[in-house]
């Protein structure tokens, strides 16, 4: 089978477009529809219905996309393999991390593995780290350095590096910023900002209230800690954020509750052989 045309196929079907497959892949549209006319010829299938402007898969395709996607994989699984035994340090590192973790933490560590490996290109994806986990799984990303998910999929390798304090925190005209001996349940009469509901960070701070009975009366979500932090400090509500982000605008409440963490670290997939380079970006880690 055409390696080529089975990448164009699953180009197409992610893409479910021949010219966005054909950007994708320095392809034109017409070089990209011969290589999937191809694959239709070898295998006697037909694996895209054209309705229109829409590109669907036929059932055909759809059994074939997860075992194209499986080849791929593994091919590019042992030229990473092959390339490793050169020992040379180099090509591309596909890696993922968190915007707050590629803005707070990561600078330094990126600073030095690229003055220490300067022919490795990095790829790097700011995602969420819910995101970055499922792309680690599926083998679209080689490592991530995110959020660690409470209970981690067995197939992944997952290694804490830090632990985020979490504060509760307001605006400095909030009302609860005047009232001492806090307890959870006085934070529930007022309104929250917290992540979305599907982030870890989420699942963290919603566990932490359920245990006593409580519920949170979230008026504002966003994944991103930055915005949080903003609308925090406007007074649209308080919030638990990440000692790293606190500054004079906000004003940090004394809870009557033991601290509340959450680890950060990285996780790559169990099966995946690793490049040289994302070894020397876990031995960074580990040395941090």
């Amino acid at each position: 089978m055409d390696i080529q045309a089975l990448q164009a196929f699953v180009a197409v079907a992610e893409q479910e477009s021949f010219s966005r497959a054909g950007d994708e892949l320095h392809l034109t549209q017409p070089a990209v529809s011969k290589r999937i006319a191809s694959l239709e010829e070898q295998l006697n299938q037909k694996l895209f219905d054209r309705i229109g402007r829409n590109i669907k898969l036929t059932q055909a395709g759809s059994a074939l996309l997860p075992r194209a996607k499986h080849l791929l994989a593994d091919l590019k699984d042992t030229r990473r393999m092959l390339a490793n035994l050169s020992g040379e340090i180099q090509g591309s590192l596909i890696l993922a991390t968190s915007h707050h973790i590629g803005l707070h933490r990561l600078p330094p560590l990126l600073k030095a593995f690229t003055q220490a490996h300067p022919q490795v290109k990095l790829d790097m994806r700011f995602q969420d780290s819910e995101q970055a986990y499922a792309g680690v799984l599926t083998g679209d990303l080689e490592l991530a350095i995110v959020t660690l998910a409470p209970l981690p999929d067995p197939a992944l390798v997952v290694v804490p590096v830090w632990q985020d304090q979490l504060r509760f925190v307001v605006a400095k005209d909030h009302p609860l910023s005047q009232q001492a001996n806090l307890k959870l349940e006085d934070l529930t009469q007022h309104d929250a900002v917290l992540p979305g509901q599907q982030t870890f960070t989420r699942g963290i701070v919603s566990k932490v209230f359920k245990e006593q009975g409580l519920e949170l009366n979230v008026t504002l979500s966003t994944n991103y800690m930055e915005t949080i932090k903003m609308m925090v400090s406007i007074g649209l509500g308080w919030s638990l954020l990440p000692e790293t982000l606190i500054d004079k605008s906000l004003a940090v409440l004394k809870i009557n509750h033991s601290p509340i963490t959450r680890p950060l670290g990285f996780l790559y997939h169990r099966e995946r052989t690793l490049s040289n380079a994302a070894r020397q970006m876990i031995q960074l880690l580990k040395a941090t």
